[in-house]
Parts: structure tokens; C-alpha cells; sequence
């Protein structure tokens, strides 16, 4: 998952470690094809994820698969497109990356709410961002951007995952340094509490740090998040690969020794002292979402690589840097106590590259979740595109999410937005072409609550210009959030629409003379309730 400071620092690490690219053709050579299931009529293929019950004669088939962006707000890089733009125009480049969503067929978006100790949201925690407002002051920009992202993304039935920094307290921006005190804003929790902010690295380019080691630290930042949490319909909350920073070398020492001295077991090596302090945190931010809000998930997009097996048996087919010991996020540990709901690593690497072979690295993740309740999603590297060798092939993620198909993975999350409306190469508009040509469900998790609600009753299918009208009436029981609409095309009935709860649902492609539908309910888990009768369009 997740930024160009972390897209940064790959690329740096690739450096270092004189990263080579396979040849063309072995990278060819690499190309792996999934069975495809009859197409939707007018689009692609699409895997095929099982049937969810029959529409009058016919079974009705969905695709179970989590789609996604992520839409980053630290230094402007997606979204607003710069700090101290009025409330109109921030809320229209918003709805516009919604818009972007819709059309790839995506049904989650991950949004960047605290991409340095600040927020997003009207905080007791935290100050305002700057990336929002321009400014490093407690002034309010008089509206609530969170109600208003999350409440448009429900409109469209999206997921809307709140992105988190934990550590992050400040970093360099428009006002100022990154760890100047004095250039913090005026409510900022690091100036109240000066022991638990770490600089890191020196420098003009230093950021603060909430100590991890610190343990009224480590529950503020917690306590920052859950706000969030509490106040607004969220559906995940996510973190990236941001725990203790990525090493900067050049003599730069991320400077907890006091913290560590004072806090470690004697027999705690510091990097074992380290790692302690990260699973202390995933493992009470999962206890504590789930007694808040037992329906809200909880994700991480670690590094793609947790170990090597040069270093550690356990390890994947790799020989890049190693989170485990770089950053300390022991992430098999996370996945295999289940304090996650899913992983997103990110594996922006190319199928053959020699470091970190996308091949390779992928069965590692396939094979730790198998056997947990833990979904496993990978991050893209989008933003990748047009890079010299593997990367000037426009068709390098086609293949990659051919291969998710073929390892078990239940989705996959871009970044970033901007490079997803770029398409360069038409790299998008391929792999949507082959792998989002029809609307997707998102996968089911047995952890969360199930309410599925009952069949509805259709009521009518009127065509709308282009377009069809299916009227519909609640079944007596549970109550659904969203719906997801069939249509009849040959020996199957296929999802074509899915939306919110409401009273009618619309199928957008124009279809066949006499098209017979069906409808299902949905609850907040994404549970499918039975099949409606079939109604058929109007003459």
C-alpha cells in the first residue's frame, strides 16, 4: 500500500541493492493465463469466483474480489491537488477520484486521513492537516471533510478505509520543517508532550516520531485513530508500511535510547525490544476496533519482503531489504495470531526482477495467510508504469493480477490514484479491460458480523433511455446495506450493478430486448441474502 515516501524509499533500497531487470524475453517467458468464464455481453471475461444462488432457472454468478486505490493526501500528491484550496474545489476533485473509482469498477477507495500526526477530521487529538488547509494553525476550514468523503463513497458503494500513519508526528511541508517546534501548530500533542517526540533523520529533511517505545505514546496515538473510528461509518482501517522509519544510513540513528533503557527487559536485544513495541500496537488496535465496532476491518500494506531465506529459512524467494529487521514489522506474526482482518503487501516489483521476482515473492504471501481467517489483497505498483525495462510493457499488471488469480489472492489495491487516471502505456485501461470488466462483490470475512438479509420482492424493470429500472420492495427480516443486481444473459445470470440500499437499482449497460433480472440484499459484512424472483423488462 501505499506512498511515494514509501515508493521513495523502494526505489532507493532498489539502488542500493544494484537491482537488475530479466531480458524481455524471460520476462515473456513468465506470462501466466487463468480459464476465464463466459463474457458479460458487450464486456471481457472474468474470472470466475462461484454461483450465489439461481435466478429463476439459471445460477447466478458474482465475482468475489476486493478493487481499490489508494488516494494519498501527504504533499498533495493526489489528493487536494494543493493545501488551501477552498471547500467547492476540494469536494470536486474529490467526487472526481470517486468518479475514476466507479469507472474502473473498483468498490473500495483507501483514503489518507492522518499522513502526519495530523487529521483529516475535526480532532481532539490532533491538528488539522496542512496538506487540507495550507496552514499549521487550530483554525478550522469550517466543514467536516471526513462526513463528506465517507458518506460520498457510501453513495457509490465503496468501502471507505481510513488510512492511518500511527508514528508519523510531523514531517516537512508548505509552513515549515518538519521538526522545528516552534513551526508546529499551536495544538500540536508533540508540544505538550515533548518526551515522546524522536527527530529522525538530521538534517533539514528530520521528521518527528511518536516514540513506539513509549507506551502513553503508543495509546494517544491509538486513542487519535479510534476517533475516527467512533465518529464516522468507516468501513477499515488502514495502515501502510510506516512503523519505525526505513534506515537513512549516513551515520543518521533513530535516537530512542533513553526510551529503550528504560523500558526494555534486560535480556531484549533493541531490535527485539523494537519489534515488541510495533506488535503491541497491531495487536491493541485490532482488539480495540473490534470492541468498538466489531464490523470495521482491519488492514496493513506491509513491505512486500518480511525475511529472505538466505536469512531466515522461513523466508521468501528474495534477496531485497528485510522489514522484519530494517522497520521491525514481524508482519508473519500478524497474519498468524489473526490480528488482521486482511495484508496488502506492496509488491511493486517486476514478474522477473532478480532481487524481488513478483513470481516468487507472491506464493510466500499466498501461503501465510492459507490456513488463517486473514485475506490476502496486493498492493500494485502503478505508479511503476513507463519505467525502462519490465516497466515499458504496457501488459507487466495484466499478467501480475493473472497471477493473483492463480495463487488464491481475494483482491488488490492501486497505487496511487493519479497514476490510475494517468494510464500510461494503457496499462489501466488493459487490465481493467481483462481482469474489472464487471462490477465485483467484496470478499466475505467469517470474523465479521453475518446478518444477511432476506430475499426482496421485484416489483418492475422498466428501460430508461439506455438504461433499466428494476423496482423492488424489502423482505421482512434484517435489513440490507447494499444490493447487488443479476441479468439473465445466456445459461447464467451475471452481477451487473451493485449500489446502496434504496428502492430501485439501475443496470447502466443497455441490454437485451425482454432482459430478466434478480436482486439481492446485502449486510455490512457483504453477507448475500437469496435471490429475488426474476422480472423482466417491460415492452
Amino acid at each position: 500500500m501505499p506512498r511515494p515516501p514509501v515508493r521513495l524509499v523502494l526505489i532507493v533500497c532498489a539502488v542500493l541493492l544494484a537491482v537488475a531487470v530479466l531480458g524481455l524475453g524471460l520476462v515473456r517467458a513468465a506470462t501466466y493465463e487463468e480459464p476465464r468464464t463466459a463474457p458479460i455481453a458487450g464486456q471481457a471475461a472474468v474470472p470466475a469466483r462461484g454461483t450465489v444462488g439461481r435466478c429463476g432457472q439459471v445460477p447466478a454468478r458474482a465475482t468475489r474480489e476486493l478493487r481499490g486505490m489508494w488516494l494519498t493526501t501527504v504533499t498533495n500528491i493526489d489528493w487536494p491537488s494543493r493545501p488551501g484550496l477552498p471547500e467547492d474545489r476540494v469536494k470536486a476533485e474529490y467526487l472526481r477520484w470517486l468518479d475514476l473509482a466507479v469507472a474502473q469498477r473498483h468498490n473500495a477507495i483507501f483514503v489518507h486521513v492522518r499522513p502526519s500526526g495530523d487529521a483529516f477530521w475535526p480532532s481532539d487529538h490532533a491538528p488539522w492537516s496542512e496538506w487540507l488547509t495550507g496552514r499549521r494553525d487550530a483554525r478550522s476550514p469550517g466543514w467536516d471533510p471526513m462526513a463528506f468523503m465517507v458518506a460520498e463513497a457510501h453513495a457509490r458503494n465503496l468501502e471507505f478505509h481510513a488510512w492511518f500513519n500511527p508514528y508519523r508526528g510531523s514531517q516537512p511541508g508548505p509552513s515549515g520543517p518538519g521538526a522545528d517546534f516552534a513551526k508546529l501548530a499551536p495544538n500540536h500533542p508533540l508540544l505538550k508532550h515533548r518526551d515522546w517526540a524522536i527527530a529522525y533523520p538530521d538534517g533539514a529533511r528530520a521528521r518527528l516520531y511518536f516514540d513506539p517505545g513509549n507506551p502513553a505514546a503508543r495509546r494517544f496515538v491509538e486513542d487519535a485513530m479510534l476517533e475516527a473510528v467512533e465518529k464516522y461509518d468507516v468501513d477499515g482501517v488502514h495502515f501502510d508500511d510506516f512503523f519505525y522509519p526505513y534506515p537513512e544510513g549516513g551515520g543518521n540513528e533513530f535516537r530512542d535510547d533513553a526510551s529503550f533503557a528504560r523500558r526494555a527487559d534486560k535480556a531484549q536485544s533493541r531490535a527485539q525490544w523494537r519489534r515488541q513495541n510495533v506488535n503491541t500496537l497491531v495487536r491493541e488496535m485490532s482488539e480495540r476496533i473490534k470492541q468498538l465496532k466489531p464490523w470495521v476491518k482491519f488492514g496493513i500494506s506491509p513491505f512486500g519482503i518480511w525475511r529472505n531465506r538466505a536469512t531466515d529459512p522461513a523466508g521468501s524467494d528474495s534477496r531485497g531489504l528485510e522489514s522484519y529487521d530494517a522497520i521491525y514489522a514481524d508482519t508473519r506474526t500478524w497474519v498468524r495470531q489473526g490480528w488482521l482482518d486482511y495484508v496488502v503487501p506492496q509488491l511493486y516489483w517486476a514478474i522477473g526482477f532478480d532481487k524481488a521476482d513478483y513470481a516468487k515473492v507472491l506464493p510466500w504471501w499466498s501461503a501465510l495467510v492459507k490456513g488463517t481467517k486473514v485475506q490476502l489483497y496486493i498492493g500494485q505498483g502503478d505508479y511503476r508504469i513507463g519505467e525502462k525495462g519490465a516497466w515499458s510493457e504496457p501488459d507487466q499488471l495484466d499478467r501480475q493480477l493473472a497471477l493473483n488469480d492463480r495463487y488464491g489472492v481475494q483482491g488488490s489495491v492501486h497505487f496511487s490514484a493519479k497514476q490510475i487516471r494517468a494510464d500510461r502505456l494503457g496499462a489501466v485501461t488493459r487490465y481493467r479491460t481483462r481482469h474489472y470488466a464487471a462490477p465485483a462483490l467484496v470478499p466475505t470475512m467469517d470474523r465479521l458480523p453475518a446478518d444477511p438479509p432476506s430475499a426482496p420482492r421485484t416489483t418492475a424493470a422498466r428501460r430508461t433511455g439506455a438504461a433499466v429500472t428494476v423496482e423492488w420492495q424489502a423482505g421482512a427480516g434484517p435489513k440490507a446495506a447494499s444490493w447487488a443486481l443479476y441479468r439473465v444473459d445466456g445459461a447464467a445470470a451475471n452481477l451487473v450493478a451493485t449500489g446502496r440500499a434504496g428502492s430501485r437499482v439501475v443496470d447502466p449497460a443497455p441490454p437485451p430486448a425482454g432482459a430478466t433480472y434478480c436482486l439481492s440484499g446485502l449486510d455490512r459484512s457483504g453477507n448475500e441474502g437469496a435471490l429475488s424472483n426474476p422480472v423482466s423488462v417491460s415492452p
